[in-house]
């Protein structure tokens, strides 16, 4: 038996790192650097930083767009900090709550040439960590001294690219009755994922046969709506819908999954209401924080489905993506079910740009 720390177990603790601002050391290929995100960094260690070299900025090609700099390395831009660039002009750039009031952060120098590997991973944590994905790394000789020094988090990406991509396997933890408004016959799973990451619940109403397509229904979580009754979105009363629709044929499965904000964590969601509070629709506002139209990983729910014996389901849906992803992972999808309620005077341009710019159906 080992005490050791494996990959996984030091990829969820360089997440937590990074979310209270302590910066992570990243290898490969015999080269070396220190990281840390943006949005946690304070003064003091952006000085200490500093003193182990030359900062660079990592952003994704998303946010670059909106900043206008140039991206040499396809999915991301490495922006040369100016010697005077402290951490208002870090956050700055990062975060683009400020970029009507303060259009001008530039001229910014996107380096090219060498490999891009280390900042794109330094990305990847921080997106994982639902933090804004804005990352500074400093490039440093003896990499494997430097963690031991500091007792820094030590991630070797010849072992930690696959976890980054690799959805987590999920591991039953618990399951219990739960007579609900919708079915008394209710019942709630919970799974956990094996990377540290948040749980996941599957709600089964009444006992679906697994030999025959369930009803069923992936749904991202959504404070907001779920909870708060927002009506920026329609998130509630599909879960409500779509539960009761499985209540009134007495069997379905309505899986829960912790993807706030389509996977980007619920402070950025937050960021992104911001933004379209200043003109901004859904996706844009998503682009300009520097995330994709969707960041959430529908391998989840398939293999929720596939753990509790359900080889094909009855998708309530109104998103072809979510059908793609079913099929794509082993989960027969023989009809789709629309789910059309919700609308309201608030969210009818939030549905308009969902149907022509990621494709949902009417």
């Amino acid at each position: 038996m080992s005490l050791s720390l494996g990959i996984v177990e030091r990829l969820n603790r360089a997440r937590g790192d990074l979310r209270m601002g302590v910066p992570v050391v990243l290898t490969e290929d015999g080269a070396g650097a220190v990281a840390v995100a943006v949005e946690a960094l304070e003064p003091g260690r952006l000085a200490d930083l500093r003193l182990l070299g030359e900062p660079v900025l990592a952003i994704t090609a998303r946010r670059a767009e909106t900043l206008k700099a140039r991206v040499y390395d396809d999915d991301l831009a490495r922006i040369e900090l100016p010697d005077a660039a402290g951490i208002e002009w870090l956050r700055a750039v990062a975060d683009p709550a400020d970029d009507l009031r303060l259009p001008m952060k530039g001229p910014l120098r996107a380096l090219r040439g060498g490999g891009a590997g280390l900042a794109r991973a330094a990305l990847a944590l921080a997106k994982s960590a639902h933090l804004l994905p804005a990352a500074v790394l400093v490039p440093v000789a003896d990499p494997l001294r430097l963690a031991a020094l500091h007792a820094l988090t030590l991630l070797p990406l010849e072992e930690a690219r696959a976890e980054l991509s690799r959805g987590s396997p999920l591991h039953p933890v618990v399951s219990a009755r739960v007579p609900m408004v919708a079915s008394q016959a209710g019942r709630v799973h919970v799974f956990r994922p094996e990377d540290g990451g948040e749980e996941h619940y599957a709600i089964e109403i009444g006992r679906p046969d697994r030999g025959q397509p369930v009803l069923a229904r992936l749904h991202s979580a959504c404070f907001t709506g779920d909870v708060l009754g927002s009506l920026k979105c329609d998130c509630g009363p599909q879960l409500r819908s779509a539960l009761a629709r499985m209540g009134e044929e007495g069997a379905g499965v309505l899986l829960y999954l912790n993807q706030e904000g389509r996977g980007i964590g619920l402070a950025n969601k937050m960021r992104a209401y911001s933004l379209q509070d200043q003109g901004f629709d859904t996706v844009e506002a998503n682009h300009r924080l520097g995330f994709e139209d969707d960041e959430r990983d529908f391998r989840i729910g398939a293999g929720i489905l596939r753990q509790m014996g359900f080889a094909a389901v009855r998708l309530l849906t109104n998103n072809p993506a979510k059908i793609r992803m079913m099929e794509a992972n082993g989960i027969r999808v023989t009809e789709r079910v629309p789910l059309h309620v919700g609308r309201n005077e608030f969210n009818a341009a939030y549905l308009a740009t969902k149907a022509a710019k990621s494709g949902h159906l009417a």
